[in-house]
Parts: structure tokens; C-alpha cells; sequence
């Protein structure tokens, strides 16, 4: 054979620079399918090293469940307490407040900027006297194993560039998700199912939510295996998870035992690593299979954990529902489960939608805290819980005493964590008198990621892919770890 049209004796500057990458795609598929040696099953010889693994120095937390409150929920109204604003109801936002900062096209417009007071009643909570919001009266009684950070800040003002920030560490789509750097940099625990985990549960707030992408829990430039797997809440959990009618397992596994001996062949050939991520996922799938539809038990567990996270628990795809799967699946070995809620955009109705979004998470999220307690999970379990950004402390639209709206404020919002080593009890930073700017400690989204995976046991200046010619990784070239917020 002319070697010239032999595709194995091609040597293209595509396939030399992604041998390497195959050679390593085919020791993990080896490894994904019991082969001893990668070259066993899958027909290639390499003497490349496997993939590292596991984390830089000994971890607190091993999973983190990641609930995003989408949209923006006020801080004002349920965490950053300021009763002094009541003296200051309906007058102007002072300019040595605002000091020239930028508004949203939203705002920019209007004649006014008064300010609105909170109307919901905060308490003293715990043993370390938190104050907390009247909405929250669930979240309220566990508030003292939370690590509240008052003093969170953005560049972004608004939502789409908001959440990539959070999610991929860039406001420019085209980045890794924070769970798949997870999946990348630990791998999973389990082998029945993917080590990143995304939900979108339903919400009851301002229906015209936000719309949420995919590419929020893409892989980007890493290999396809690492992207998260959304779980749906109506109809089947995973698209194309069921084997067609007339086939059954034997001639599924037969099938794609057929399909990884050509891509093992064609990955030896060109070097693409999508081939081997793409057979890894395949095989993902068919353990699934088994996996998932156990996993959705919920009435496996017992009434008294139900209770725990509300009435809505028995209803398929709310966020009661999804917070108990979330503890199911840490249990089984998920790296990272994270959980979109939507409707927290409250720029008119705040004393309308904000109770109703509030009613959703507040039971469900005290409930998956008591029931990782209870299990002895808690301790290297990370939950943590933000929104993109805060709400302004000027209203938007028409202002009474009854009601108001708040727009984006990226310069304060209250974030949290909780357990996985992160200090209980903490208040962390401070804003000024109106929550508009921060006074102490300041957090910004890269010192945020860069904390998160310091718990999970990674130097986030040590997680790095090679891409378009420099070392990317999810905190860009910024971030510190916050060591104030650890335990």
C-alpha cells in the first residue's frame, strides 16, 4: 500500500502534536474498560504515563453541591441588614454614595434614585446572633453553620456575562465550567455516574426568568468527557439514555465493544482525543442506565428525611426534589452537583416574587445541610450558595411602603458556604451603611473560585490546560484564597 493513503502512516502537524493526546485518550479508555495495559483491548501500545489525578495537598471537602441563585437575590432583603435606611426612605441616593458608578440601562434613564428600605422583619439568629431576614426562617435556624461573606463583588452588571463569570471564571463564553475543572483536575468517585451533575429545578418567582445555557456547565477547551450532564425534570432524565426498542443489553454492550476497537483504531491513527473522550462517554452511558433510574428513588428514602426538605419534595423537578438528588448523588460518588434556580430578577414586585422564591429554596437547602449533618457527610461535603450579583439599595420603578424594585448592583452581594471546611459561624466583610459598597474584606469572583477549590484540595494556580498558547485556568491570572473563610 502506498504509505502516502495509508491514514496510519500519516504524519500531519495535527496528528503529531495530538499523539500525545491520544496515546493518553487510549490509557483511559483502557482503564475505563478493566484493560490491564491500555493496549489490551483497544489495540494500541504506549508507554505514555497515565493522567494525573487527585488533588495537590489533602483536601477538607471531597464533593461540592453549588446552588446558584440566578438572577440576582436582593441582599438588602435577606442576609446584609440595615435598619438605618428607614431614616433615609424615598431620598435621593447620595453621589458620595454612588461616587459616579455606573447604572444599568434600566435605571440610567429615571428622573430619581430613592432609596428603598427593606419591608421584610430581620431577627437575631443562633448562638451568633446573625441577623436574618424573615423569609428565610428555616435557613435561619442553621445560620450558625453557614460562612456568610457579605462582601462578594463583580466587574459584571449584567446577567449572562454575571453568570459566565461565576460559572467559567470569564464574562466571554468559551470557557470551562467550574465543575468540569473539577472533573479534570479529581476525576470522579464513582464509576455508575459522571463526576459533574447539573439541575435546573422550577421556580415560582417572576416567570420571565433568564435564560441558562449550556456552555454554563460546558467543558470549553477541556475534553467533552468533562462537561457537566444535565438531568432533566420532566420526561426522561437524560435524552437518549434508553436502548431503542428490540435492543437489549447484551447487544448494547456488544455494540459498543465493536464501536471502541474502531475508535481505539482511529484515535492510534490521528491522535484526536474527542475519539477516546467520546468512547468514555458512551460507556458512561450504558452504566447509567442502571445507575440513574435507582438514583431517582426518591421514595426510597424514609418520611422523616422527606420532612426535612419540605412538602415540595414529592413534586418531580422542584428544588426540594433536586437538593435531596444532590445529597443521593454526593453520596454516590458525584465530585459536583450543581443546582440553577431561576427568578430571582427582581427589578419591580420585590414584595411579591421575592417570597415566593424565598419559599422554594429556604426549607430545602436547611434540610440538605441537616441531612448531611445527620449522615456525617457535612464535614467534607462543601455546599455553597450565590447569585451573580446584588440588587440596588435605590428602587426601581414606582417606590411605596408596600412595594419596589431593585435593579443589579455588582459592587456587594452576600454569598455563603458550608461545611467542607469552611469556618461555621463566620461573617465575613462588610458594606456600607446603604450595601453599596463594601467597607472590609473584599471578595471578588476569582478569590471566590480560588477558596472553593483550596477546600477541595487544588492550588487553582496549578489547574492549567494548555490553550491557545498559555496556560488557562478557572481563575484567569487572579484570585487569592481567602483564608479568613476557613475552618
Amino acid at each position: 500500500m502506498d504509505p502516502r493513503t495509508d491514514a496510519a502512516h500519516l504524519l500531519t502537524r495535527r496528528a503529531l502534536l495530538g499523539r500525545g493526546a491520544g496515546w493518553l485518550g487510549a490509557a483511559a479508555l483502557a482503564e475505563l474498560m478493566g484493560c490491564a495495559t491500555p493496549g489490551a483491548r483497544a489495540g494500541v501500545a504506549t508507554n505514555a504515563p497515565p493522567v494525573p489525578r487527585g488533588p495537590h495537598f489533602p483536601p477538607r471537602a471531597k464533593a461540592v453541591i453549588y446552588l446558584f441563585l440566578s438572577e440576582g437575590p436582593s441582599q438588602l432583603d435577606l442576609w446584609d441588614h440595615k435598619p438605618g435606611l428607614e431614616a433615609f426612605y424615598d431620598q435621593e441616593l447620595p453621589d458620595s454614595v454612588r461616587q459616579g458608578q455606573r447604572l444599568t440601562g434600566m435605571t440610567s434613564g429615571q428622573k430619581r434614585l430613592p432609596i428603598a428600605p427593606t419591608r421584610f422583619r430581620f431577627r437575631r439568629h443562633g448562638d451568633t446572633g446573625t441577623f436574618v431576614s424573615e423569609l428565610l426562617p428555616h435557613t435561619a435556624q442553621v445560620v450558625d453553620r453557614l460562612c456568610l461573606i457579605h462582601s462578594m463583588w463583580t466587574e459584571s452588571i449584567n446577567h449572562d456575562p454575571g453568570i459566565t463569570y461565576l460559572c467559567t471564571g470569564s464574562e466571554l463564553p468559551g470557557r470551562p465550567s467550574f465543575g468540569s475543572w473539577l472533573s479534570y483536575g479529581l476525576g470522579a468517585d464513582s464509576r455508575d455516574l459522571p463526576a459533574f451533575v447539573v439541575m435546573t429545578p422550577s421556580w415560582t418567582g417572576r416567570k420571565e426568568a433568564q435564560a441558562l445555557f449550556s456552555r454554563l456547565w460546558g467543558s470549553g477547551f477541556l475534553p467533552s468527557q468533562h462537561q457537566g450532564v444535565s438531568l432533566r425534570s420532566q420526561g426522561d432524565p437524560v435524552l437518549y439514555l434508553n436502548d431503542p426498542p428490540g435492543i437489549d443489553r447484551a447487544d448494547r454492550r456488544a455494540m459498543l465493544d465493536a464501536l471502541a476497537a474502531l475508535n481505539a483504531r482511529t484515535t492510534a491513527a490521528v491522535g484526536d482525543p474527542e475519539t477516546a473522550a467520546r468512547v468514555l462517554q458512551y460507556e458512561m452511558a450504558f452504566r447509567m442506565q442502571a445507575s440513574v433510574p435507582e438514583l431517582l428513588q426518591l421514595q426510597q428514602e424514609p418520611d422523616h428525611v422527606l420532612a426535612l426538605y419540605g412538602p415540595e419534595v414529592r413534586t418531580p423537578g422542584s428544588f426540594a426534589a433536586s437538593a435531596l438528588l444532590a445529597r443521593r448523588m454526593v453520596e454516590r460518588g458525584v465530585r459536583c452537583v450543581q443546582l440553577f434556580h431561576r427568578g430571582w430578577d427582581q427589578h419591580f414586585n420585590v414584595a411579591g416574587d421575592l417570597p415566593n422564591q424565598c419559599r422554594d429554596t429556604d426549607q430545602p437547602i436547611a434540610g440538605l445541610i441537616l441531612d448531611l449533618e445527620q449522615r456525617g457527610m457535612l464535614d467534607d461535603t462543601l455546599i455553597v450558595c450565590t447569585g451573580e450579583f446584588g440588587r440596588t439599595v435605590y428602587s426601581q420603578g414606582d417606590l411605596t411602603r408596600d412595594n419596589y424594585g431593585r435593579d443589579h448592583h455588582p459592587r456587594c452581594w452576600t454569598a455563603w458556604l458550608c461545611g467542607g471546611g469552611s469556618r461555621a459561624g463566620m461573617r465575613f466583610g462588610a458594606t456600607d451603611d446603604f450595601s453599596y459598597n463594601i467597607v472590609r474584606d473584599p471578595v471578588h469572583v476569582h478569590d471566590f473560585n480560588a477558596t472553593i477549590l483550596h477546600l477541595l484540595g487544588i492550588d487553582h494556580e496549578r489547574l492549567t490546560w494548555r490553550f491557545q498558547s498559555r496556560d488557562m485556568r478557572l481563575t484567569d491570572v487572579a484570585g487569592r484564597v481567602v483564608h479568613g473563610l476557613l475552618a
